[in-house]
């Protein structure tokens, strides 16, 4: 990869995964996959991946199974823990460059959590200067029409400055449950197409796992800003294929 590339999981909708996708793939780029990461968490005023981060450090420091399985990482790739930068979202992009200029490894990636408003200071102007945007959409009609629009008036909107005029906008399917009607997604998916907007072909299945992080996760790690998923739990959701299909697209 030359150029550190600038990618945002980003909604209109709370509760359709993209803090929680950030968390996924920055720790399976990071930790298994040799990329340098680092994530700008701007979802003020909760901050959750700053926050998670903090109580990562202590599952790992009271649970054998996770303190071991750090250690283990930590021998083999030799590697810290990504940073996880709080920010405001107007500011974002001022500290990202701040510490791609400092004395640290020049990251690959920088994932840009924002918050769910697009009203939000600073976060329109934020995400024009991304060089890719995925925005995950569950099969529910108000997340459909909200992500439909969002994307729509989001694409129309004219050149700013700093923007990005290469930024390509995914869409992608979470929260799939199985037992839902195929047709229902291939009625959205004619929708999506006839909009001109670009969706992704894994879908990632719904799996109680995505609400659990590694304090809760016992025995096993999904969820966590320490340690990557576990494989098989990674299979399960098709998360695995998602990943594949997501550095085609970042690095074709």
């Amino acid at each position: 990869m030359k150029k550190t590339l600038k990618i945002s999981f980003s909604t209109q909708k709370g509760g359709v995964g993209k803090s929680t996708m950030t968390s996924l793939l920055a720790s399976i780029l990071h930790y298994r996959l040799g990329f340098n990461v680092i994530v700008m968490d701007c979802d003020f005023p909760q901050h959750s991946l700053f926050n998670m981060r903090e109580r990562d450090m202590k599952t790992v420091m009271q649970s054998e199974y996770h303190k071991r399985a750090a250690m283990k990482q930590f021998q083999a790739i030799n590697k810290k823990a990504y940073p996880i930068i709080k920010s405001r979202a107007e500011y974002a992009l001022d500290k990202a460059l701040e510490y791609i200029n400092g004395p640290a490894v020049e990251p690959d990636i920088i994932f840009f959590d924002l918050p769910g408003t697009a009203n939000t200071k600073g976060v329109l102007t934020t995400l024009k200067t991304m060089d890719f945007i995925f925005s995950p959409v569950t099969a529910d009609r108000l997340v459909v029409e909200s992500t439909l629009g969002f994307a729509k008036a989001f694409l129309q909107l004219p050149e700013t400055e700093n923007g990005n005029k290469d930024l390509a906008f995914w869409l992608f399917w979470n929260q799939v449950d199985g037992r839902e009607k195929t047709h229902l997604y291939e009625a959205y998916q004619s929708v999506i197409q006839q909009l001109g907007l670009l969706v992704m072909e894994a879908r990632i299945m719904d799996s109680k796992r995505f609400r659990k992080e590694t304090d809760d996760a016992g025995n096993s790690i999904f969820r966590s800003s320490l340690l990557p998923a576990e494989t098989q739990l990674m299979k399960a959701t098709r998360l695995d294929l998602f990943v594949e299909e997501f550095l085609k697209i970042i690095n074709p």
